[in-house]
Order: C-alpha cells, then structure tokens, then sequence
C-alpha cells in the first residue's frame, strides 16, 4: 500500500487550468508561448495594404488576410514579419504594393501577400496581390486579381472596374477588399468611382484595438474627377470598412483633395487621388493618393481546462476542493 489514503498506485496531481491568451504585433518581432499547456495557436496575419495613385487612378487592394491554426509544440519563439502599406502615387502617377506579412513557427512559413497598387492610367494597370487593386479610369480597365498562382490561400478579392463613358464620365474602381470584390465605377454621369471591398471580422479576435469598424483588409476607394466639363462629375469612391481609404472627390467632400490612407495595422488599400475642375476646361486641379496601411499579426493560445485523471484519495480530492482547484 502506497500510504496515499488507501489508494494503491502513485500519488496524482492536478493539471490546472490555463486561460486564453492574445499577442499582438503591430511591428516585426517574436512571439513567445506563455502557457505551458499550449501545443497550438490561432493566428491572425495581415499583410500591408496597395497604394492608391493619383487622378482617375483605382483604389489600393486591401492586404491579404489569414486566420489560421498553427501547431507550435516544440516551437522556442514565433517570429513575425509585418507587411508596410503601399506607397501613395503623385497626382500624377501610380502607387506600389504593400508587403508582405509572415509568421515563422518551427521552421515553417505562413504567408499573406501584399495588397496589390490601384491601376493609374495606361501607363499604370492595377495590380494583383492579397486583394488587387481598382482598375484605372481612362481605358477602362478591369481591377487587378486577388492572391496570385503563387499564394492561391483565399486571402482577398478583386478590384473593381473603371469606367470611362461617352460624355467623359470617368471613375475608377475600388481597390478588392479581404471580404468582397472592389466596386465598379458608375456608368452615369453624377454617380461615384468604385467603393472599396470590405474587409473581414476575425472569428477569434474580436474587439481588438486595432479592428476598424470590426474587421480588416478594406479595399481603397477608387478615384474621381468633379465638377469637370471636360471629365464629367464623378464622386470618388468611399474606402471598404476595415480600414480602407477614401478617394479624393468623395461624397462627403466632392470638391477635390487627396485620397486618405488605409488604416495602420489593418492592411487597408489607399484611396485614389481626385480631379477639381472650378472653372472652365483646362482649369484643373488633380490631388495625388494615399498609402495603404501596414499589416498587423496576431496569436491566440486556447483556453484549456483543468484536468484530474487517474484514482485519487478522499483526502486528497477534500483538499483540493477546498483550496478551490479541483476540476468541476
């Protein structure tokens, strides 16, 4: 006999329980596992959003979203690498790509691509990246393709359509968002460029700080040209919720101005830059676009609960219960 209160066999102990746990990086560095019970993570990555470019250009394609698990048993550290946003165009050229985000977990590599620029003019089509961004105005042009042969991971959508109609209605599309494709251009004259595609909520990350309007990876409102006779009156288009840049020549402000950004840490596309004609033709103003906004990553170590297995004492179950850790 063991000597454990009657109970032959060895002397049990109670695995206690551990809580949830969430880890944010807003810039490249390494996670580290904080409970000993954690063999696996729910991670969030998000890549840096496509830059908007100037006049009757398309929106910025949102970055590439993945919310995934990851085994890390074995795993010291889990490194991180944040995608930037896109760089903005002039008024009177294109933006880039945003980067790339990673996360590294016992040697393997998890990847969301960089949203793809908003197309500017002939000389610019829009691009393909996590989302692809909005097609430019003047051809027109179709948005450029979400995700690429090379990351075929669900991580985006299109952008939208540009337009060019007789009377020179023109607007460009919404940049793709990681939830929906970007919007087509109006066809009518007064209408508004291409809105961005909406982003995505996160299942296991809600109510994070870095969330806008609950999700990330808007797309970046496509650009517009107002109060023109020569290019017509079109509004430019609104950035996609989840972080997504509005254009230059937006309903809310149709006289002229430059995109606004996509939202930091949420992988918003950039909006495009407007055109301002106050006057007669060839009196032009054109404002230049925006930024994407830069990716964020995120982990989730799981609640695990208590457990007790094995044959245990009287005396060793009163105790435990008593001091209130004893599994229920």
């Amino acid at each position: 006999m063991s000597g454990n209160g009657g109970i032959i066999g060895p002397v049990n102990t109670v695995t206690c329980a551990q809580a949830e746990v969430i880890q944010v990086k807003t810039a490249s560095g390494c996670f580290s596992a904080t409970q000993s019970r954690t063999t696996s993570v729910t991670a969030l990555i998000v890549a840096g959003g496509g830059g908007g470019p100037g006049q009757r250009g398309g929106g910025g394609g949102a970055g590439g979203v993945r919310e995934i698990s990851i085994p890390t048993t074995g795993c010291a550290t889990i490194a991180a690498t944040i995608g930037g946003g896109g760089s903005a165009g002039p008024s009177g050229g294109g933006g880039t790509a945003g980067t790339d985000s990673t996360l590294v977990a016992c040697a393997t590599t998890y990847t969301s691509e960089g949203g793809g620029r908003g197309g500017y003019e002939a000389s610019c089509r829009a691009g393909a990246g996590g989302s692809g961004g909005g097609g430019e105005s003047t051809s027109p042009a179709a948005g450029g393709a979400g995700d690429t042969p090379s990351q075929p991971c669900n991580q985006g959508n299109a952008g939208g359509t540009g337009n060019c109609s007789p009377g020179n209605v023109q607007g460009g599309g919404g940049g793709g968002g990681a939830g929906a494709v970007g919007g087509n251009a109006s066809t009518s004259a007064c209408g508004n460029a291409g809105t961005g595609g909406v982003g995505v909520a996160p299942t296991a990350f809600p109510g994070q700080p870095f969330l806008e309007s609950g999700k990330v990876g808007g797309g970046g409102g496509g650009s517009g040209s107002y109060g023109a006779p020569i290019y017509g009156n079109t509004r430019g288009g609104l950035g996609g919720d989840g972080g997504g840049g509005n254009a230059g020549n937006n309903p809310s402000s149709p006289g002229g101005g430059a995109g606004t950004a996509g939202c930091a840490n949420t992988g918003g596309g950039g909006g495009g830059g407007g055109v301002f004609t106050p006057g007669p033709a060839g009196s032009i103003t054109s404002y230049g676009g925006a930024a994407g906004g830069s990716g964020v990553v995120a982990i989730k170590e799981p609640e695990v609960g208590a457990a007790a297995p094995g044959v245990w004492s009287m005396n060793t179950v009163y105790d435990y219960v008593k001091e209130g850790v004893w599994p229920t």
